[in-house]
């Protein structure tokens, strides 16, 4: 068991225990993203409205929280049940309204300095500035589509693919159908996206230290001559990935059969009820938060990982039935494990998605893309919870009170990894400095 044991060498609590005791800290603090794939409807989740008419308020009824005086939909009772763990964005603002994961994972929109390659993700950042070619796990590990091929929120941006994420395919182990988009893109990619993650037959240690010394004298000459980063990027992979193949860590971290049966029960929700869409998730992608747990045991800083499909333009009722209890068991279970194994303090859990939707069902029972405000919420890392940031108005349209935007979230993240956003800077590929985010100050009721 990776918590318990650890793999061959340190894994993250290991490393916590051996900073406290040199007085170090913060530098293998790590960020579990959640992003919840369509868009989470707040009326149906965290900032019901009971009093407001009923093609408004919709079918759920408020729930009572472990904090006196705040209120969920009767669909998150787990979460309720922990509410003094989480802080409750009610007012998040400024979203881009594109239908994917980008925001959620740069805190920009995506043609944000697109001439240059555009804005790196945070877990790139991270990577960036606190990843090590030498590290036996990569600093950043996108689950979000399972697929390594379709939907690359989690770009590196103008830092360049040495500084990408690790996107294995996670495909066999979570059933989820793709839309018919993705099922193209993949298609246009090839079928053979697997990543291997032992070392071939045959291949042993010595022969694969061979082999990379002999690339890598080839390679001197074009090494000099380039300029565009490729044979630099090409450098950390290949020792990257011989760390990767040779500590066994990451390869262990993905095996849920590793975990023992409690895990396995207490990340499994009772049966569902409500109705599943074609690309909706099953119970079984409550796991998905335990496989992120395991690699931030491992070592990793941050994951991404995501729930489909909230796009409720019809049957918003009944499909939420069905998913909403998957995140909330999924979140409570996530919250529990890394407190009883002393870790909540240094993992920090952001859930969010694109925009919210409309205060209004429509016709087919669906609630629309609606931009102007949305939920979110944050958990662990130092995040002080049991409160709520921020209102909206009485139909749950706008914002009134203490609008929150994505990047003041991901300034809070960042300060919980122990990077200062507002006096932190990367090269551009022109060498002019910019800064991490356009609006740095973490969100100081939470700290």
């Amino acid at each position: 068991m990776i918590g318990a044991t650890g793999f061959a060498g340190f894994a993250l609590a290991d490393v916590l225990c051996a900073e406290a005791a040199r007085g170090s800290s913060s530098s293998v603090k790590s960020v579990i993203n959640v992003h919840l794939d369509g868009g989470p409807p707040q009326h149906d989740t965290i900032d019901p409205k009971p009093d407001a008419p009923e093609e408004v308020r919709g079918e759920f009824k408020p729930i009572a929280t472990k904090v006196t005086g705040l209120r969920v939909s009767e669909l998150m009772p787990r979460v309720a049940g922990l509410a003094d763990r989480f802080a409750f964005i009610r007012s998040l603002v400024g979203s881009a309204g594109a239908h994917d994961a980008f925001q959620c994972q740069s805190g920009f929109p995506a043609a944000n300095l697109q001439p240059l390659g555009g804005r790196p993700a945070m877990g790139c950042v991270v990577t960036k500035l606190q990843g090590a070619a030498e590290d036996p796990v990569p600093p950043f590990v996108d689950l979000m589509q399972g697929r390594p091929l379709v939907r690359n929120s989690a770009r590196p941006g103008f830092l360049g693919p040495a500084c990408g994420a690790f996107r294995p395919d996670i495909s066999t182990m979570f059933a989820r159908e793709l839309e018919a988009g993705m099922k193209t893109e993949l298609a246009a990619r090839g079928a053979n996206h697997s990543i291997q993650l032992t070392l071939a037959g045959g291949l042993t240690l010595d022969r694969l230290d061979d082999r990379n010394k002999l690339l890598a004298g080839f390679d001197d000459t074009r090494r000099d001559l380039d300029a565009s980063g490729t044979m630099e990027a090409m450098d950390r992979f290949n020792r990257q990935a011989i760390n990767i193949l040779t500590s066994g860590r990451l390869a262990e971290a993905l095996d849920l059969d590793k975990e023992p049966a409690k895990s396995h029960q207490r990340y499994t929700p009772p049966a569902g009820a409500g109705e599943r869409f074609v690309t909706a998730e099953d119970g079984n992608a409550a796991k998905k938060l335990l496989l992120a747990r395991r690699l931030v045991d491992a070592g990793v800083r941050c994951v991404s990982v995501s729930f489909s499909d909230f796009d409720t333009h019809s049957r918003n009722f009944p499909r939420m039935r069905n998913l909403v209890p998957v995140v909330d068991h999924a979140l409570a279970a996530l919250v529990a494990d890394l407190e009883e194994r002393g870790l909540l303090g240094d993992v920090a859990i952001v859930v969010w998605g694109e925009f919210g939707r409309t205060p209004r069902v429509n016709a087919s029972g669906g609630r629309d893309h609606w931009p102007e405000v949305g939920p979110a919420l944050l958990a662990g890392g130092g995040i002080r919870g049991g409160q709520v940031i921020g209102a909206t108005d009485r139909l749950g349209g706008r914002a009134v009170s203490r609008p929150v935007s994505y990047q003041e979230v991901f300034a809070t993240l960042y300060h919980c990894l122990g990077i200062t956003a507002g006096r932190t800077t990367l090269l551009d590929p022109t060498g002019r400095p910019q800064y991490l985010l356009d609006r740095a100050e973490p969100l100081r009721e939470l700290l």
